[in-house]
């Protein structure tokens, strides 16, 4: 082994066993925790933390504070949701102006905005708030969804996950190292599944295969993204979903598809936007 190939593995071995290093973790709180950062669980895991060293991780997410920009969801149909969405990254406060929402909620007719403030979700109605079951409901999954796919490169680190190397497998002339991943829940609370194809070459994730549990879709879905450098940050600023199996291959050549543009990060956004 040469010289600095031996220096790498073991700079890369101590980095693996450290235990004093510290990393910032929000949860769905306004409070932010600092929790040792955990020793490496297997090779997925590693090939995990190597993706986010290209992408940034959460904590610098959280360094820029907040964001805003300007998302459009649009299934085959053409319709579509387009909003102005806004974060706090500190507790993941969700806002969402809609300009349309074809989509979601589209029976309540007229300008809408929701939002979390880190504790409650809402919907107001042309300035009149909405207390419907299942409206709440409907905000309370686009509010956790939206946040989610907007920072989930960056959130692959949070606690509670657990990481599977697979295999090693070429899809369309490309090397991917496939991970599966999974969330730890309570009692029998069934958890969404994720399986990440990290290019060998550029260590970014192309594609992956996710259920949606919640919603019983317990069928994998492939999700295909490409990536907008912005303040240091890479962000998965287009996204297109359709149906596969287990071996990413689709089933069918229909696809949604979700674009993020004119982002602003560090707007000094004021927690008041995000209650109702």
């Amino acid at each position: 082994m040469s010289y600095s190939k031996l220096m790498f593995a073991i700079i890369f071995i101590l980095f693996l066993t450290a235990c004093g290093n510290k990393e910032t973790i929000t949860k769905k709180t306004n409070k932010t925790i600092e929790v040792q950062t955990p020793k490496s669980q297997n090779k997925g895991h590693e090939l995990v933390y190597k993706m986010t060293q290209k992408t940034g991780s959460y904590q610098d997410l959280l360094n820029l504070k907040d964001i805003v920009f300007h998302y459009t969801y649009r299934t085959p149909d053409q319709k579509e949701d387009v909003s102005i969405e806004s974060y706090i990254f500190n507790g993941e406060l969700s806002h969402g102006t809609y300009l349309k929402h074809e989509r979601t909620l589209p029976e309540l007719k007229g300008k809408m905005e929701q939002g979390y403030n880190g504790k409650d979700f809402w919907v107001k109605i042309d300035g009149k708030e909405v207390t419907d079951k299942n409206a709440i409901e409907s905000v309370t999954f686009t509010r956790k969804t939206n946040f989610y796919w907007f920072a989930m490169m960056q959130k692959l680190l949070d606690p509670n996950i657990n990481y599977e190397f697979l295999k090693q497998e070429n899809v369309e002339g490309k090397l991917y190292d496939i991970v599966k991943v999974a969330f730890t829940t309570t009692g029998d609370e069934a958890s969404d599944i994720y399986q990440l194809y990290i290019n060998t070459e550029t260590n970014l994730v192309d594609q992956f295969l996710f259920t949606v549990v919640s919603k019983n879709v317990t069928d994998p879905i492939l999700m295909r993204v490409k990536y907008e450098n912005i303040n240091g940050i890479l962000l998965t600023t287009y996204r297109k979903y359709t149906k596969s199996d287990w071996e990413a291959n689709v089933l069918k050549d229909v696809w949604v598809e979700e674009i993020t543009k004119d982002v602003k990060f560090n707007q000094n956004l004021d927690k008041s936007l995000f209650s109702n």
